[in-house]
């Protein structure tokens, strides 16, 4: 799954692949999407890079599974891939900024361990104490009216953290903190 592939703060500018690490012989299936490097969300648009004795089948599946992306979706597509450069890099100054505006904030808060995310718009954050995310989510939603997605969600290993998306304007990240503090008792 290389969706956020081009979301990277790295050098280079492109996350590392399994397709930059493959031999001849690996089954390596990668998929990718114009979702979240091109803010085409919604849109259902993307690609496969697949071994080329698998194309044949996995159009099969994709002519019956998906039917097709309307032209004016793929043609949005095109000028994305053509011309949508500059979209990125606005979107990597902008989740730049947010990040390290939120994972600062963050590291003030006693209670919670986050390390600075290579890429993305999202933050992964321990919360100490924490048992139960999603029960946390729960109540930081009720109470506090603070939505972030419980680590839980995204396996076993997650429990005990909560992902912070940071796709947002500071001042509606600054009242997130605020109100992550006050559910934290701070």
């Amino acid at each position: 799954d290389d969706a956020y592939e081009r979301l990277y703060f790295g050098e280079g500018g492109v996350a590392p692949s399994f397709l930059q690490l493959m031999e001849d012989e690996d089954r390596v299936i990668s998929a990718n999407t114009f979702s979240k490097s091109w803010r085409m969300t919604g849109w259902r648009l993307g690609w496969l890079a697949v071994p080329a004795g698998l194309v044949a089948d996995l159009g099969k599946l994709i002519e019956y599974n998906t039917s097709c992306a309307p032209a004016f979706v793929q043609r949005a597509g095109i000028a994305a891939l053509k011309q949508g450069e500059a979209v990125i890099q606005t979107s990597l100054q902008r989740y730049r900024q947010a990040r390290d505006f939120l994972v600062g904030e963050l590291k003030g808060i006693p209670q919670v361990k986050v390390a600075v995310p290579d890429g993305t718009m999202y933050a992964f954050l321990r919360i100490e104490g924490m048992s139960d995310s999603l029960a946390f989510c729960k109540r930081l939603v009720r109470e506090h009216g603070l939505g972030l997605a419980p680590g839980a969600a995204f396996g076993p290993e997650g429990e005990g953290y909560v992902r912070w998306c940071f796709a947002a304007a500071e001042d509606r990240l600054a009242e997130g903190i605020t109100r992550l503090r006050r559910a934290l008792g701070f």
